[in-house]
């Protein structure tokens, strides 16, 4: 049996592997392929009478780790400076105002179609509304500097809004005023909590010695979000501080006593933790779609309920974010427009909103079409581009002045 195990774990990771490689070639997300797959095992397993027993618990903790993982990472990759100012702007705006106007809309369509009352439709909207930076960001290969960049911190400022808004919408039972309390109150004190924890890890990372140096990190890290959940919190905010705190240490020096811990290898050590992070993101996430798929039933996703829901909501998407781009003068607002994708914070925020027992009516294949359409979407985003284009690798952005506007790709993070 652990054989077995064994076995079946590292050829699911050899195959996500493959599956990565092919999805780069043909200008396919992983994320879909990863899925789809899934969706055949299960099938095939079925047909065979063999089967998988205790997914149900273990799909949502390995997406919450992969949650995790996928902000730090992003945010470990975010150069927050004075020249950058315009363009963060921009993002938090497009990340603000598309999960606003999606939930409004996706609530209306809730409420209107599906019966529900005003705020369960608001707290199953929500999810439907976040940009997945866990697909956002590896679709941008092969984009200019400029919309790739704008991509990076919208798709990550999104999960952080919708995190918020959700958990805020969540903890308030439909009260306004909890719901504003929460929010604003309750992010207020987790930015302080978070800005405290992250002066911590800082510290540590100029002093980390010795062989064993970030899993001690990583797991300080899962601590703070769980404790952080548990008080009611917003958790991601930890880990999105204390990525930006630990990839942008220029911002500590101008402390003299927070420069002064800024130790000569300090960079050598993040780019070294930033690698550790990259691979266990990759595996995480590769295991969660796999699992996501195996654990969808095919007959939810042929339903014609859910596609009628799931066609007006990627309608919507669509049609609001190329006004919106446009509305704020993006960079190649064309191309943009596509790298919309939902995926894994949106599964897992509406499987949470599940767990009250309010959605059984809920018709889940609507849920896993449109992080399937959105998602496989992306690829419009680089019609149209030729072949040398197509195939440059995405530009480094961990170190200064490596997003230069006329710089051209010079290196890649690693693909998710």
């Amino acid at each position: 049996m652990t054989n077995t195990a064994i076995l079946a774990a590292s050829a699911l990771l050899l195959f996500a592997y493959l599956l990565d490689i092919l999805g780069r070639r043909f200008r396919l997300p992983s994320v879909v392929l990863l899925i789809v797959t899934g969706l055949v095992a299960r099938h095939v397993l079925d047909r065979m009478g063999l089967a998988f027993e205790g997914i149900d618990p273990i799909v949502p903790i390995v997406g919450t780790i992969g949650l995790i993982l996928i902000v730090l990472e992003g945010a470990l990759d975010l150069e927050v400076s004075a020249d950058r100012a315009r363009t963060i702007a921009k993002a938090g705006a497009s990340a603000v105002i598309g999960v606003a106007l999606c939930t409004l809309a996706f609530a209306a369509l809730f409420h209107f179609a599906l019966g529900y009352a005003p705020y369960l439709s608001v707290l199953a909207a929500i999810p439907f509304a976040v940009i997945s930076s866990a697909v956002a960001i590896p679709s941008t290969a092969g984009l200019a500097v400029a919309p790739r960049e704008f991509v990076i911190y919208e798709s990550s400022l999104s999960d952080i809004v919708g995190v918020l808004v959700f958990f805020a919408a969540l903890v308030s039972k439909g009260n306004p005023a909890a719901f504003a309390l929460e929010l604003f109150g309750g992010g207020a004190l987790s930015i302080v909590v978070a800005l405290a924890a992250s002066l911590g890890l800082y510290a540590i990372v100029n002093k980390a010695d010795g062989h064993v140096r970030f899993l001690p990190m990583l797991a300080g890290l899962v601590c703070l979000y769980a404790i952080g959940k548990a008080l009611y919190l917003s958790p991601l905010v930890f880990v999105l501080v204390a990525g930006l705190v630990i990839g942008n240490p220029h911002l500590l020096d101008r402390w003299p006593r927070l420069k002064r811990l800024h130790s000569p290898d300090y960079d050598q050590t993040v780019r070294e933790f930033k690698g550790v992070v990259a691979e266990l993101t990759f595996a995480t996430k590769s295991l969660f779609f796999l699992l996501l798929g195996y654990w969808t039933d095919v007959a939810a996703l042929l339903e014609p309920r859910a596609w009628g829901i799931a066609a007006a909501c990627v309608g919507f998407v669509f049609a609001s974010r190329r006004l919106m781009l446009r509305f704020l003068r993006v960079d190649d607002a064309a191309s943009l427009t596509w790298i919309a994708p939902r995926g894994l914070i949106t599964v897992l925020l509406f499987v949470t909103a599940a767990e009250t027992g309010a959605f059984g009516t809920f018709p889940f294949g609507a849920l896993m079409l449109t992080v399937l359409v959105t998602s496989s979407l992306v690829a419009l985003a680089h019609r149209g581009r030729g072949e040398q284009e197509s195939t440059l690798p995405a530009p480094a952005i961990d170190a200064p002045g490596a997003l230069a506007p006329d710089a051209h790709a010079a290196g890649a993070r690693p693909p998710d």
